[in-house]
């Protein structure tokens, strides 16, 4: 897609006038905080917008010596190189400024619940925990446990977690979904291989100022903590379940022993659940639109495949297979998931801008 001068005329001027504000001194409290971030968020945008124009520029001056027999075999040389790169300069440009989820650069909410295959969709349950942990590591992010209902056999049968840090949303967006596992399971003595799935959601972590509640629309009861007994059990009724009655939605929180701290985790869930549904709303057309890229994120929609005997992962909104299971399941290869359906959806929105 080709950017007119004047569109990179703006960005410079504007990105010059946010550097002269922010150099100035003058500017305190909320006006410097709004500035900075406006400035943070062009500076890539200018930086891409300036090496595209000094492109342009230099293919006109090299255009120029070809004129000049003596010149022309270096400039045609350099003219040539230079025509090969402006049309990626111009697309990573074009990337840059395409619009922006205004819940991307959030920190987000994970959970993971077990779906079909008993205790073997608990397990892995907590693989995919284990291993957006360790990709949260990798990116320098923190993983806070919210809530968790674990199975007895290990891994877990819910797990809801916070994940902090930048730009969390923009990477785990495209998570959401059914994810299915097939493998031997350890309690296998025929050695069949089972399949067995576990849902994922991430949601995008909003202020209160995105989401006010009112008590009104609250239904708040306090009971005692069921658990599998032992120490783990509370003697006191701490446990919290919070119905929003507008919306419907329930939130149970029974893992901290104090009930102040179960109902600040439930409101933290309840937040976040409304707030999603808030957006699905209020994009509706957006929405059907991501779906058509690379799936809607719903729940009942089965999204990747992780299988264990021939040690590869099949991502099915882009037909992606990497055989490199361990790879994935440690960290480091779901960021090449990530890359690839973060740029099937860039790609889509650029055609969508040229239709």
């Amino acid at each position: 897609m080709t950017i007119p001068e004047e569109r990179l005329a703006q960005i410079a001027n504007r990105f010059a006038e946010l550097e002269a504000r922010l150099a100035s001194g003058q500017l305190e409290g909320e006006a410097f905080v709004t500035a900075s971030r406006d400035y943070a968020e062009l500076e890539p945008v200018a930086k891409a917008a300036l090496e595209v124009r000094e492109m342009r520029s230099e293919i006109v001056q090299l255009a120029a010596l070809t004129e000049d027999p003596e010149m022309r075999a270096l400039a045609d040389e350099e003219l040539a190189e230079l025509r090969r790169a402006l049309p990626e300069a111009e697309r990573a440009l074009s990337i840059a400024l395409l619009p922006r989820d205004a819940a991307d650069a959030r920190p987000a909410m994970l959970e993971i619940r077990a779906g079909t295959g008993g205790d073997e969709a608990a397990l892995f349950a907590g693989d995919l925990f284990r291993m957006y942990e360790r990709f949260a590591g990798e990116q320098g992010w923190k993983v806070e446990p919210i809530s968790m209902n674990a199975s007895d056999v290990g891994g877990f049968k819910e797990i809801v977690a916070n994940v902090s840090g930048t730009g969390v949303f923009a990477k785990l967006k495209f998570e959401s979904g059914v994810h299915r596992v097939q493998r031997v399971p350890a309690t296998e003595s025929g050695g069949r291989i089972h399949t067995s799935a576990a849902t994922v959601a991430v949601l995008p972590e909003p202020t209160e100022v995105d989401v006010h509640i009112e008590d009104k629309d609250l239904k708040i009861d306090i009971y005692r903590s069921s658990g599998a007994g032992g120490q783990h059990v509370n003697t006191t009724d701490s446990a919290v379940r919070i119905t929003h009655l507008p919306s419907g939605i329930v939130v149970i929180q029974q893992d901290e022993r104090s009930q102040h701290k179960n109902r600040a985790k439930a409101m933290q869930v309840l937040r976040a659940r409304l707030y999603e549904k808030m957006r699905e709303e209020a994009h509706g057309v957006e929405a059907e639109a991501r779906k058509a890229m690379v799936g809607s994120g719903d729940r009942s929609e089965r999204i990747r495949t992780y299988n264990f005997p021939q040690g590869r992962v099949t991502d099915h909104r882009i037909g992606l297979t990497l055989h490199k299971l361990d790879e994935v399941l440690e960290g480091p290869g779901l960021g090449e998931l990530v890359n690839a359906l973060t740029a099937e959806d860039q790609a889509k929105r650029l055609a969508a801008l040229g239709e």
